[in-house]
């Protein structure tokens, strides 16, 4: 299986998100900001960073970027979409997934280990999971506050759409502890904490990032 990883200018997070494919046991391939074709892969990593500096809007600019063209299209046909911190701002950007990411309540930016709780395990990226199982990741960010209105919060919580919850304190204000959403149709992902960065004890806190990474390649052979 093939899984493209895309860079645009000011991605930091794309190297660790090709590692973290290798090791779950597919294949990576770099994915080019200007590209206008997929190269035929099976499902798409929108990695962390600062894309385009996060001028005028985190995520905002990389929407028109030539490669998200392709990208939503084949997100409308089902193919599975990661998007990983600011990956998945140009995912809320793009309009492939509700709401939007603001500010740290404490405007403050944030990076440390984070315990999560998997809420949704019927999803692309979430499948390997045990439903409320708890995990620890990497959080990084200034602008991880997830946040929408009442009736697309409600929509959330009543249709099991929230992939994954902060447990304890809330670290950046997001509604209702919401650390990563999904689409209905369960292809699309995004999440502010970086699984990435947790592959390995030896690099990160732990090994649980790892899942979203194999329930992915367990999906497209299913």
């Amino acid at each position: 299986m093939k899984i493209g990883v895309v860079q645009f200018p000011g991605t930091l997070d794309d190297d660790d998100a090709l590692r973290a494919v290798r090791v779950a046991g597919a294949v990576g391939i770099k994915l080019w900001h200007k590209d206008q074709s997929l190269n035929g892969i099976d499902a798409v990593i929108l990695p962390g960073g600062f894309s385009y500096g996060d001028y005028l809007r985190c995520g905002a600019i990389a929407k028109f970027a030539p490669i998200m063209s392709e990208i939503i299209k084949a997100a409308e046909r089902g193919m599975p979409i990661l998007g990983i911190c600011n990956g998945f701002q140009v995912l809320c950007e793009s309009n492939l997934l509700p709401g939007a990411l603001t500010r740290n309540s404490d405007l403050h930016f944030l990076c440390r280990d984070q315990k999560i709780s998997i809420e949704n395990t019927n999803t692309a990226w979430s499948s390997d999971f045990i439903n409320s199982e708890n995990i620890v990741v990497p959080i990084k960010n200034g602008e991880g506050a997830y946040v929408c209105d009442s009736q697309t919060l409600k929509k959330l919580e009543d249709e099991n759409l929230i992939v994954a919850r902060y447990v304890g304190e809330n670290p950046n204000g997001s509604h209702n502890l919401i650390a990563g959403i999904t689409n209905s149709r369960g292809n699309v992902v995004g999440l502010m904490p970086h699984p990435e960065h947790a592959i390995s004890k030896l690099t990160g806190p732990s090994e649980d990032g790892l899942k979203f990474f194999t329930s992915v390649l367990k999906n497209l052979v299913s």
